[in-house]
């Protein structure tokens, strides 16, 4: 999907997980799965791409379904945030999705336990598709929650490491850092002060630094969000306290909360041209398959570099990894024609040929195994480093949560208050954000 959309749709995260939480309580179909595609159907799929190209390329998609399946018309809307797909689940009808499609992952838990989507797992027995020798595991892992697989991968994202290679040759550095520490010396090395302010910043490393998340850098320490009851892990896993020490590390080295914040206020915007990896304010960036293209088309004037995100010194064996995401389909609980609907859904997301074609025209990272491989691909040599991260078993993502994205914005406040310096002990602050987390959810239930 594109770099704006995939931004609004985590935006919007809690957003649509509070409106799901309201009034979620769909429930499975009456009719079940008991439609006769033989005879024929048309079926409605809403999915919320808007620009140009990505409407031409999901009605090229559908087109191609089409072809295969004579039988099976559909109509297509675009556009559809997960607010306005929500409303339409809740409502039912004959012009309610019985496909749609979300670019918000962390709502999963909440599609799948409120009933608003089908659980797929049936159908992918039916038709003799095992999804974890199909689907990459961590999107096989994002597409369900506590049992229940009511979301299929449709492309993904994948973050890695943009470096300049000019600025790193100019400062000596021969090769992309493999580890944090490898990292957080280059970092420094390529930052250049300029009066109280830079006139070049290694990387930017604050939480509010573009796609410099909290669950961006934690997905290398392969952390385990949740314990086996369900309960906020953070404070009794180290991995959160190592990802947040590397985080804060890197703030206090390259000069500090308020500098790096006073420095980052007159950079440009995210999306546009004047982005600072672009205009060389900044040596490193941590950012998702789509900065490639976004860079390229901006003109820039160095040679882009790209490369997996550095691992944890004691897991550099885990080189290659990163964390991942992506757009989900799935098929609503009150649609009227579930295997009409499953026809789409198996044709978008587990037909080699079709995920590939897909992916060409999106430019994102195809979401099966052997569409990740296949020899009709088309992408810049360097693209290959997101086709790598969506391929390694030990890629991450974040898990399902019965509402949504909320824990990950509360985990990401607490990485605002960290820091920034407003919390100092990070144990206790760890503890008191795991209590948190688990307030919400037992509120959401």
């Amino acid at each position: 999907m594109s770099a704006h959309r995939r931004k609004a749709a985590v935006a919007l995260a809690v957003t649509a997980s509070t409106a799901l939480l309201a009034t979620a309580c769909t429930g499975p179909s009456a009719s079940g799965a008991d439609d006769d595609v033989s005879k024929g159907a048309t079926i409605n799929f809403w999915h919320a791409w808007t620009a140009p190209s990505e409407l031409k390329a999901v009605n090229s998609l559908v087109a191609g379904f089409e072809k295969a399946h004579p039988k099976i018309h559909v109509n297509v809307v675009g556009g559809m945030t997960d607010d306005k797909i929500n409303q339409a689940l809740r409502a039912g009808g004959s012009k309610a999705p019985d496909v749609i499609s979300s670019f918000t992952t962390n709502n999963v838990g909440k599609f799948c336990s409120s009933g608003a989507l089908v659980d797929l797992n049936p159908f992918f027995k039916k038709s003799g598709i095992d999804p974890e020798k199909t689907f990459p595991k961590a999107m096989n892992e994002y597409t369900q929650f506590e049992g229940n697989r009511c979301a299929a991968p449709l492309l993904g994202d994948a973050y890695g490491l943009y470096y300049n290679k000019d600025q790193f040759k100019d400062a000596g550095i021969k090769n992309p850092p493999k580890t944090w520490s490898e990292f957080e010396a280059d970092a420094k090395k390529l930052t250049k002060s300029k009066g109280g302010s830079y006139e070049r910043l290694g990387f930017m490393p604050n939480y509010h630094g573009w796609e410099s998340t909290t669950e961006h850098y934690f997905g290398q320490f392969s952390p385990t969000y949740f314990d086996a009851s369900g309960k906020s892990n953070l404070a009794k896993d180290p991995a959160f306290e190592a990802g947040f020490k590397l985080q804060k590390r890197l703030v206090d080295e390259l000069g500090g909360f308020r500098k790096l914040e006073a420095f980052r206020s007159k950079l440009g915007d995210e999306w546009g041209p004047k982005h600072p990896f672009h205009t060389g304010q900044v040596a490193m960036q941590l950012d998702g398959e789509w900065r490639l293209g976004m860079a390229l088309d901006a003109g820039v004037k160095f040679d882009v570099g790209v490369a997996p995100l550095p691992v944890p010194d004691d897991r550099a064996d885990d080189y290659g990894k990163g964390y991942t995401t992506g757009t989900i389909a799935g098929i609503a609980a009150t649609s009227q024609k579930q295997n009409a609907a499953w026809e789409l859904v198996k044709y978008m997301t587990t037909d080699t040929d079709a995920v590939v074609g897909f992916a060409n025209d999106i430019h994102n990272v195809p979401s099966t195994l052997a569409a990740l491989k296949s020899p009709k691909l088309k992408y810049d040599p360097r693209f290959k480093t997101f086709l790598d991260i969506a391929s390694d078993p030990k890629s991450t993502t974040t898990p399902a949560s019965v509402n949504g994205g909320t824990y990950l914005v509360t985990i990401q406040q607490f990485g605002y208050d960290y820091e920034s310096g407003k919390t100092k002990d990070l144990k206790a602050g760890l503890r008191k954000t795991d209590r948190q987390i688990d307030t919400d959810i037992a509120q959401a239930k």
